[in-house]
């Protein structure tokens, strides 16, 4: 993992939640609770290494691919 990388990442997370949290204060819980768990959600996610995994468009070559004979004709 790059370290560098996460900590900034993390240093990011930290300084949306330090501007956003008193604009949060007199919303419900309900609000609340959906900004904690999107924000650590997109931490967990950027911590993955996603660029390395497979798009959407090899999915779709993998399902069509035993199709390709029927539709080139």
């Amino acid at each position: 993992m790059r370290w560098s990388f996460f900590c900034g990442v993390t240093i990011a997370v930290l300084l949306i939640c330090w501007f956003e949290w008193p604009k949060l204060k007199q919303k419900p819980k309900r609000d609340k609770a959906v900004f904690v768990s999107l924000i650590l959600l997109v931490w967990l996610l950027s911590m993955l290494d996603l660029p390395r995994t497979p798009g959407p468009t090899t999915l779709l070559q993998f399902i069509f691919k035993p199709f390709k004979g029927l539709l080139e004709q």
